[in-house]
């Protein structure tokens, strides 16, 4: 029997120590919710967790962007509803002037209030949204996606000849200006069918973007899920033996320590 070289008690140390790391480890885990406390825990996990986690913060901004752009088509919409509307009273007042009980003063009341909408028009060509033209010739190229990808927005032109002839040009105060202007106007109100069309191409073509990125978004949280989130039971269960462990250990480190007192029963 020697005193000086506790072999038990070094052991029973050693497994302590394994037992209380592993508990700690098994508490930080239950506490955080996550099973990867540090990058030695699981490197390879870690390193494709941050790879889906930017991705995800990518698809978020790409949904952000494209709700604002279908903002933007919406705006654009409302004002052309309203733009709908002065096109079919000024072609209204075009057929109005054409009656030959009118007076030329008459025709010019009806030229003074079709010059009117015909500015409303033009005011409307120049709104803007977050400083943003509405209406210009260039298409807005949308991201779609985490890639960067887009969608060309298509833009709509309330500058267009079809719409600056009649609301800057035509006059309506003569029975044959009202019958030109009467056929600008029917171009007109043919062009804002279109353009108001592509417009719910737009807000349709992204919507379905949008649905596609929501999808993609909750299939990529899953994956990073099953990589990072703790198993809160399976984690109880290991916590429980460690925490049995580390109480066992203790005890029988006490045990073996004690061990070498026997030797002064050979010594009295």
């Amino acid at each position: 029997m020697v005193i000086n070289t506790n072999i038990s008690a070094t052991n029973s140390a050693t497994l302590l120590e394994q037992s209380t790391k592993m508990l700690d480890q098994s508490l930080q885990r239950l506490s955080s919710g996550s099973k990867i406390i540090s990058p030695a825990d699981d490197s390879a996990g870690l390193a494709v967790s941050m790879k889906l986690t930017a991705q995800m913060a990518r698809v978020t901004g790409a949904q952000n962007n494209l709700t604002d752009a279908t903002s933007f088509n919406q705006t654009q919409d409302g004002y052309l509803q309203q733009v709908d509307t002065a096109l079919s009273r000024m072609s209204e007042l075009t057929v109005l002037a054409q009656d030959v009980t009118k007076t030329s003063s008459d025709r010019q009341l009806y030229n003074q209030e079709f010059t009117a909408l015909g500015t409303y028009i033009n005011n409307v060509a120049k709104e803007t949204f977050n400083g943003v033209s509405l209406f210009s010739t260039t298409d807005l190229n949308v991201t779609t996606d985490s890639d960067g990808n887009t969608f060309a927005n298509k833009s709509v032109n309330l500058a267009a000849t079809t719409y600056t002839q009649v609301t800057s040009t035509d006059n309506i105060s003569s029975v044959s200006g009202a019958v030109s202007a009467l056929t600008d106007v029917s171009n007109a109100i043919d062009q804002l069918a279109s353009d108001r069309a592509k417009i719910g191409t737009n807000i349709e073509s992204m919507t379905y973007y949008n649905n596609q990125l929501s999808t993609l978004s909750n299939n990529l949280a899953a994956a990073n899920s099953q990589i990072t989130d703790v198993d809160v039971a399976q984690e109880s269960t290991t916590y429980a033996k460690y925490n049995i462990l580390v109480q066992s250990g203790t005890a029988m480190l006490a045990q073996a320590n004690s061990l070498p007192q026997s030797v002064l029963r050979l010594l009295s």
